[in-house]
């Protein structure tokens, strides 16, 4: 059996990660007649194509291409969720009149966590691939907790918030001794998913009622931010220099006399990508990465309504609104289950898609007699919650892609799930939230940065485990088996336990000054992390599991 092969799919026949060890000759018919080489959802066969459509000679450039595909769909999902995924969210929030705490706690956070959690759920829906969803989680947690959270403290030196620092990681190690138990009695039941869940649900509560009891401490007053207090930015901006601004920029575009658009008018500007002047301001590496973008931002504008409430008309167009009537409904029906539900014909006769398509033609066509360019009907909240639901279905269809193609690089590496998840999908789900944390932290404001290090992964371990599980459970099996594919999790889970433990204790020792000999310390932690865990990958390293 090949370094962490999987211990589920061993013993029940072949295991697909056997097929290196025959004749090159005999891989596509193995791939073929083997059940454990069968991929669950998504749209591309990868196993199919690296070992059938091309020939052995040229495995490296299948492994090329299928590494090119496998970073743009981290792109895929970081700009469904920056740009559609959380804008939704947070009108939605907005329509619900929930306050900034309760709403940075759950919408926020869904939106941050959308391509952990979604990725989570694909793994944990077949056992196979359940390591890469313990892997990521875990290696998630390692990665923000020691290299996110030491470079904040490296690039700015800050006092930490004491009270929400020492409650988010009590929560989180008690999340993560949860998992420790689950992962040690290979099976996590109806009880201990709903656990996660309301174990999520206390932390919110807890979160409120501090912010409830210090706001009473303080008289509701603006009094300055105390230690233990995370500090937030206000929303007065300095005054800009003397010189060219952008609101000379408006002045100099605006028309002399009022004119109203035409719609074409308002649906090709509304599905531009590109702002032209922002284009040419900026250097030729932002203007690459803008391209690779484009073709996914098109697609998503096509299919994906936005609802942006700080906009008086709440980014209403009613051409492209109308439109996204007809194409967000079919991405729902063709994307779900791979398309299964939308190609499924009625009575034999009749497609689901082109029911869809009649219904919601006619709705549109309503709505854009009904309503006129200038003015947002009273409705149009409606377009978040349509948008919150194509977009989470554009998530859901790139992580099972991801999912999947991580599986088949590995069954070419003959690695295990585990390591792919605790590296490859680790790291693409963390590289925003690290850019984010660390270029909030050199604006000023280090405390947010850490604090947002915990908050989040909180949220991911808690609602990516217990809804993952959750939805893969039926009635007549209340139960999802996690069996761990290789030692490696155990490495995994032991170092993500130890360096909550290391600032658990020594950031209160440090009177909660963090400094850059922590930020040192961390990074360091991870480096010799990573090295024992590649080390237990390849069995240089040999650890007895329980």
């Amino acid at each position: 059996m090949p370094p962490g092969g999987d211990a589920l799919s061993h013993g029940r026949g072949l295991d697909c990660w056997e097929v290196r060890k025959h004749n090159s000759s005999e891989w596509c018919h193995f791939i073929r007649s083997n059940p454990d080489c069968r991929l669950d959802g998504g749209f591309l066969d990868y196993l199919h194509g690296v070992f059938c459509v091309f020939p052995p000679r040229l495995l490296p450039l299948a492994v090329t291409l299928y590494a090119l595909w496998l970073l743009y769909l981290f792109v895929i999902l970081g700009v469904t969720a920056e740009k559609f995924f959380c804008p939704n969210l947070s009108a939605i929030s907005t329509n619900l009149k929930l306050s900034h705490n309760v709403a940075g706690v759950t919408f926020l956070a869904f939106g941050n966590g959308a391509p952990d959690v979604f990725s989570a759920m694909v793994a944990f829906s077949n056992p196979r691939t359940a390591g890469l969803a313990i892997g990521a989680i875990f290696g998630a947690g390692v990665f923000v907790t020691t290299v996110v959270a030491g470079g904040i403290a490296l690039v700015k030196p800050f006092t930490a918030a004491s009270r929400p620092f020492l409650r988010d990681v009590i929560f989180y190690m008690v999340a993560v001794f949860l998992t420790f138990v689950v992962l040690y009695l290979g099976r996590i039941r109806l009880g201990e998913a709903l656990g996660y869940l309301g174990l999520y649900v206390f932390y919110v509560l807890t979160m409120v009622l501090c912010t409830w009891i210090h706001r009473r401490q303080r008289g509701d007053g603006l009094a300055p931010p105390g230690p233990w207090e995370p500090e937030m930015p206000t929303d007065v901006e300095e005054p800009e220099p003397s010189g060219t601004n952008s609101g000379d920029y408006a002045e100099e575009y605006r028309p002399l006399l009022p004119s109203q658009e035409t719609s074409l008018r308002i649906l090709t500007t509304a599905l531009s990508p590109l702002d032209y002047r922002k284009w040419r301001r900026k250097p030729w590496y932002w203007r690459l990465f803008k391209a690779f973008k484009v073709p996914v931002e098109l697609v998503l504008l096509l299919t994906v309504p936005v609802v942006d409430p700080d906009k008086d008309d709440l980014n209403w167009r009613r051409p492209l609104n109308c439109l996204h009537i007809l194409t967000s409904p079919l991405l729902c029906v063709l994307t779900l289950k791979s398309g299964a539900y939308g190609l499924y014909q009625i009575q034999g006769i009749f497609p689901v898609w082109g029911l869809v398509t009649l219904v919601a033609s006619a709705l549109a066509l309503i709505i854009f007699i009904t309503t006129s360019n200038e003015e947002p009907p009273k409705y149009h909240c409606v377009f978040a919650f349509l948008g919150f639901l194509a977009s989470a279905m554009w998530i859901n269809a790139a992580a099972t892609e991801l999912v999947n193609i991580l599986r088949t690089l590995g069954i070419i590496f003959q690695l295990s799930n585990t390591v792919l998840g605790l590296t490859l999908l680790a790291w693409g789900n963390s590289i925003g939230d690290t850019f984010s944390d660390l270029t909030m932290a050199r604006q000023g404001y280090p405390r947010m940065a850490f604090s947002a290090c915990f908050g989040g992964i909180i949220f991911n371990i808690l609602v990516g485990v217990g809804l993952g599980c959750l939805l893969q459970m039926t009635g007549s099996q209340p139960l999802v088996k996690l069996e761990p594919d290789s030692p490696l999790v155990w490495v995994l889970a032991g170092a993500l336990g130890l360096s909550l433990v290391f600032s658990f204790v020594t950031v209160p020792a440090q009177c909660f000054q963090l400094g850059k000999a922590y930020g040192a310390c961390l990074i360091a932690y991870y480096l010799l992390f990573l090295c024992v865990a590649l080390l237990t990958e390849f069995r240089v390293i040999r650890f007895s599991t329980p």
